[in-house]
Parts: structure tokens; C-alpha cells; sequence
């Protein structure tokens, strides 16, 4: 019999740390291979790591709610054979990419992680034994004017992410007003067969995302990564789509999202923003993302400054669609207006380049037509 050392894992692109949310083995406990033995917890995600071996788990080194870094010691198990490998370490093998268009199965008597991790806390609520990804019950001291809730792993991990994000790309920030008529009269006539056809409603996102991708395509500064060695240009568009959750945002991708048709992007868009507030989302759904697109809209925001994803170029926001008044071939009417907002890292990009990439996806909401869905 051997030691190894089980260590905390890549999790993602620009992801320096992870924290342990729980342990799912004891120690002493017989882990099986591949068996999930830690929950961890990023920035991005959720993940489940498995055991790479089989053995015994001998020792936990580092505690739940412990934050540590990518390649520190996480617990050391006994293993058959004298030589074993350290685990320093695969990632954890990514779940695989959902169907497109996913159909409902019952899964028996096993349960998703996420029904796992309701049920862990659902048993420690009572005795206050909670996640340390769960916010902790407030200070509920009598006479008390103030309350201290105990910030979350995750909402940790977003705060230093966004620090960093700040302190590494100079943001400029840009805003165009565009009138997006065409888009709303072509919804609002088609989203009652869509809804029937489909089994969910038709977003305006799959309609933002086909348009947003010919102008990322057009303008591939937009769509790239700055580098010691230079920038990297990426002739393909994996759209992040930001879903807020309650107590957190999370960013899944939509792959090769600029050869998709529309019903696949819409299906795409359904099943990761479903899986996402079910917080069943794998690794491989959070990462390699080129661009983001933020739906700020959908929460009423009008206008606003969103932090780039790191270690992306730009992100782009969707604001609430409102009536207003505009001057149109010097008569004033009423037309549906939406702000789009553009964060830029102005190391890569500059205002002349901002200004034809928004320039693109005006026009392309504006001047918008059926013949323009690709299917």
C-alpha cells in the first residue's frame, strides 16, 4: 500500500483558488475511483472532484469553507502499489455537453449533485452544521440595528474575481441607443406558436446572439484575449450568456454559438440558464467562453457598467426595451428603445474600434428581417 496526494484541480480559465464547500467521504472512509470524495467551489462553478484512485481516504488536510490554491494538498489517500502517481492533477473528466434540445428522464434513485447538496443542507439547517457556500443565518441579536451576514464561498470567489478583472483590464465603457420595432413586432406575433412548438417562450437573446456574432466575426478585436505574447484572435464565438441566481452570476457558454441556427441557440440558451438555477451546470459548461453577453435588461436595468469576464475583451448588455418618444424623418413617434452598454479592455480595443463593432450590432437589430434568421 502507498500514500498519494489529492489536490485541488484546475477549475477553469483564470481561476487561481478554489474553495472546499464538503467533504463527501470521511476519513477512514473507502473511496471507490472516480467516485466524487470533495465538493469545491469557484468563482465559476460547482464542481464535484472525483477520486482518481481507489483506497482508502486517510487524511482531510484541508477543512470545509477553507479557501486554498490551484495544486495545494487537499486530503492524501492509500492506495494499492507503493508507486503512485501524485494527483496533481487531471481535471475532473467534464460531464458531457447536453443535448441540444434535452428531453425530461427520471433519474431512478440517484441524485444530481444538486439535489444532493439541498438534501445536505436541508439536514444541517437545524442544528446550524450549514455549507460554507450558504450564506450563514444573520446576527440576530435583540436590539440590533445592524446584522453581519457571513459572505459566501462563492460570493467570494466573484468579488476577487471581479477585483482582479478591474486591476487587470483598463475598462472604457461605451452606450448606444437602438431601436430595436422590427425585433419587438416579430416576437410578439410568432411567441405564442413558438411557446406551443417549443414547450418555452421565445427570448429576445437567441435574436441578440446570431446578431452579436456576425459583428464579433467583423470585428475580431472584440473577440480575442490579450497576451504577454500579443493578442490572440479567436475566429470562432463561444457566447458566455450571464444568469443571475439569487445569491450569485454565473456565465455558462454557448459553444460555436456562431454556427448554430436559431432553434438550436434557443434550446442552447433554455437548458444552460435551466441547468444554471438548478445549479447542475458541469465544468466543461463554464468554460471557454470569448465573449459575454449580459441580458441586464430582463432585470429592468436601463443602463449600466458591467465588469469584463476575464480574460475576455469585452462585454456586451441587452437593456430593458422602453417606449419613448424619437424623432423619425423630422416627426416625433413612439418607438421601442433599448440601450445597448459595452465594456472594453482598452489595451486591445480603442474607441474607433468600439465604435464600427457597435456600429454592427445597431444595424443588425435595427435593419433586422426574418431572411436574416439562420436556421
Amino acid at each position: 500500500m502507498g500514500l498519494t496526494t489529492l489536490k485541488m484541480p484546475q477549475l477553469g480559465e483564470s481561476v487561481t483558488e478554489g474553495t472546499v464547500e464538503r467533504w463527501l467521504k470521511a476519513e477512514g472512509e473507502m473511496v471507490r475511483r472516480d467516485e466524487p470524495i470533495v465538493e469545491v467551489v469557484t468563482d465559476k462553478v460547482n464542481a464535484e472532484i472525483p477520486s482518481p484512485f481507489e483506497g482508502r481516504l486517510v487524511r482531510i488536510q484541508v477543512a470545509e469553507g477553507q479557501t486554498v490554491a490551484i495544486g495545494a494538498a487537499l486530503a492524501e489517500l492509500e492506495v494499492e502499489g507503493a508507486a503512485v502517481e501524485t494527483a496533481s492533477q487531471k481535471e475532473p473528466p467534464a460531464a458531457p455537453m447536453p443535448a441540444e434540445r434535452p428531453t425530461t428522464k427520471t433519474s431512478g434513485e440517484k441524485m444530481s449533485p444538486a439535489v444532493r447538496r439541498q438534501a445536505h443542507l436541508a439536514r444541517h439547517a437545524a442544528t446550524g452544521d450549514g455549507s460554507a457556500a450558504a450564506v450563514a443565518a444573520p446576527d440576530t441579536r435583540a436590539g440590533a440595528r445592524e446584522e453581519l451576514v457571513r459572505v459566501s464561498a462563492v460570493r467570494r470567489q466573484i468579488a476577487e474575481h471581479m477585483v482582479r478583472s478591474v486591476s487587470t483590464s483598463p475598462h472604457a465603457w461605451s452606450l448606444r441607443e437602438v431601436d430595436v420595432t422590427r425585433l419587438v413586432e416579430y416576437r410578439e406575433a410568432h411567441r405564442d406558436d413558438f411557446q406551443a412548438r417549443h414547450g418555452f417562450p421565445l427570448s429576445y437573446v437567441p435574436f441578440f446572439i446570431q446578431i452579436v456574432c456576425d459583428a464579433l466575426l467583423a470585428n475580431p478585436y472584440l473577440n480575442s484575449t490579450w497576451t504577454d505574447e500579443g493578442i490572440v484572435l479567436k475566429h470562432y464565438v463561444n457566447m458566455g450568456i450571464a444568469v443571475a441566481l439569487p445569491d450569485t452570476l454565473i456565465v455558462p457558454v454557448i459553444k460555436d454559438a456562431d454556427q448554430k441556427g436559431f432553434d438550436d441557440l434557443a434550446y442552447a440558451l433554455n437548458d444552460l440558464a435551466t441547468r444554471a438555477r438548478a445549479k447542475s451546470l458541469s465544468l466543461e459548461d463554464v468554460q471557454g467562453g470569448t465573449f459575454t453577453l449580459n441580458n441586464t435588461g430582463a432585470l429592468g436595468s436601463v443602463a449600466g457598467q458591467s465588469i469584463i469576464n476575464q480574460p475576455q475583451a469585452a462585454i456586451l448588455s441587452t437593456e430593458a426595451i422602453k417606449k419613448r418618444p424619437v424623432v423619425v424623418d423630422d416627426s416625433v413617434v413612439i418607438r421601442p428603445i433599448m440601450n445597448l452598454t459595452m465594456s472594453f479592455d482598452h489595451r486591445i480595443i480603442d474607441g474607433l474600434a468600439a465604435s464600427r463593432f457597435l456600429n454592427d450590432v445597431q444595424r443588425g437589430i435595427e435593419e433586422w428581417s426574418p431572411a436574416a434568421i439562420r436556421l
